[in-house]
């Protein structure tokens, strides 16, 4: 078989099974397969795939035409220009998460000192991406996941920002101590009944633990929320992401006596994404 011909009998077996875009997944599992670029494959139709080339293709195939995610297959996802290890432990980064990224960043880069915490640190996608651009910042990423603060722990090695980063697996504030410029979170925030209507890729594939935020997908949110002024600096800052029509919701989990300036960031689609809000009062512990 050789490439033409082996992306044309992936492509109609991953459209028949469902898969969105099957001709570019095609291509794409072939290029993880060969370790070759696409220029390469459009180059070099003829190419002869060898056996142990076939037979990883075939078996790539098998496990996508199943659901299974692309990027659990490659072991790898790229994210904020960085390259970072998955697996089912985590949640695969997306796009929209960049966008928390982005305004972490403005806001820690204008500090002298620069002190954060992730909650539901997951592959650490979120604080090593924030740390490779804030060379001054320092940050606590907490987990209820062993098994994800180990794939974190790999990342912020392999990005040099294992000194600055201090995973502990812990829920939430639990056993967190001081305070922080900056709090950040990508928490659960699907409603647990709309669960088994997510994409196949998702529902099966990754942890239910980094999806469900409870009845009503606030669950965690409304935690955070409620707990964060005590670890937030004077003038600190939340940035959390939520669901696409949660930020009425949202909004409302605010005690306008202890936040101010509560406001929504946009995706590329216009849905309010992520919410930014700044203590106004720090209650006592």
């Amino acid at each position: 078989m050789n490439i033409s011909e082996a992306i044309d009998f992936a492509a109609d077996e991953l459209k028949s099974a469902g898969v969105a875009n099957p001709q570019r997944e095609a291509s794409s599992l072939l290029t993880f397969i060969l370790q070759k670029d696409k220029t390469f494959l459009v180059a070099h139709p003829e190419y002869e795939l060898a056996a142990l080339e076939a037979a990883g293709f075939k078996k790539g195939l098998d496990r996508r035409r199943n659901r299974e995610p692309f990027q659990h297959i490659t072991g790898r996802q790229e994210f904020y220009g960085l390259e970072f290890e998955v697996n089912p432990d985590v949640l695969i980064p997306r796009p929209e998460t960049e966008i928390l990224v982005e305004a972490a960043i403005e806001f820690l880069s204008s500090r002298t000192q620069a002190r954060f915490c992730e909650l539901g640190v997951g592959s650490g996608c979120i604080s090593i991406s924030i740390l490779s651009r804030v060379q001054h910042a320092e940050a606590a990423g907490n987990d209820i996941s062993d098994k994800a603060i180990a794939i974190a722990a790999k990342n912020a090695s392999k990005h040099g920002v294992a000194d600055r980063l201090t995973l502990r697996n812990t829920d939430l504030f639990e056993n967190l101590s001081g305070t922080f410029d900056l709090i950040v979170s990508n928490p659960p925030y699907i409603p647990a009944g709309q669960i088994e209507s997510l994409q196949t890729e998702v529902r099966l594939f990754e942890p239910r633990v980094a999806l469900s935020g409870g009845e009503n997908g606030l669950e965690i949110i409304d935690r955070i929320i409620g707990a964060a002024p005590r670890f937030l600096t004077a003038d600190g800052l939340v940035l959390i992401e939520i669901g696409f029509d949660q930020a009425e919701s949202v909004k409302g989990l605010f005690d306008p006596n202890i936040w101010t300036s509560v406001e929504f960031l946009q995706d590329l689609q216009g849905i309010p994404r992520i919410v930014r809000a700044s203590v106004l009062e720090l209650p006592r512990r």
